[in-house]
């Protein structure tokens, strides 16, 4: 079996040893493809280099997929038109036809208007606040409707509570606050 010697001290080494055995140096690597001076086989290099490379650009791919999920996500829900609120059409109810009498004629009876209910109105109003990414709550307490957000000064909240005046209006109610969640009013409206 022949063998290799240290460069520093110049005591024979068996293949394979990474140190000197005297002198405790490295001895030189031999790339795999490469002949080893000793003979026998070549030394083989521990891992690849590539696999740490290999980690980074997978750790990419997964990070740059999660990111494109969230933004098409959020694209797709500020896409969708929020819900139009639903407003009864007085004119579609059919008036009885008018009794032919000759000296005295039926007073018409005014369309049935449906019951709105102010929790329902104040329901739909907190889901088109969310929508807006304005997120608020909105209740009713005794004749007026509150709603608490941090978010009041926006402008967009006053112009998405607008439509709703007239619903919250119909359901009996007479004043709408946008209160601070300290409590602080930041403006009242009264419907």
């Amino acid at each position: 079996m022949s063998g290799a010697t240290c460069p520093a001290c110049g005591v024979a080494v068996v293949p394979g040893y990474v140190k000197c055995p005297k002198c405790h140096r490295p001895l030189p690597r031999f790339h795999r493809n490469s002949v080893s001076p000793v003979g026998g086989t070549a030394v083989e290099t521990p891992a690849s280099k590539a696999s740490p490379m290999l980690a980074l650009l997978a750790a990419l791919v997964v990070g740059g997929g999660i990111i494109w999920f969230f933004v098409s996500r959020k694209h797709n829900e500020s896409a969708a038109a929020p819900a139009p609120v639903i407003q009864p059409n007085p004119s579609a109810v059919a008036a009885p036809p008018p009794v032919a009498a000759p000296s005295v004629t039926a007073p018409t009876p005014a369309p049935i208007q449906p019951e709105v209910h102010p929790e329902t109105v104040a329901k739909s109003l907190e889901i088109d606040l969310k929508k807006q990414r304005l997120w608020s709550t909105v209740s009713v307490v005794g004749d007026h409707v509150d709603v608490r957000s941090s978010s009041c000064n926006e402008g967009a909240m006053k112009t998405t509570i607008q439509p709703t005046l007239a619903s919250f209006h119909a359901a009996g109610l007479t004043k709408l606050r946008c209160l601070e969640q300290s409590g602080a009013v930041v403006f009242s409206r009264d419907l």
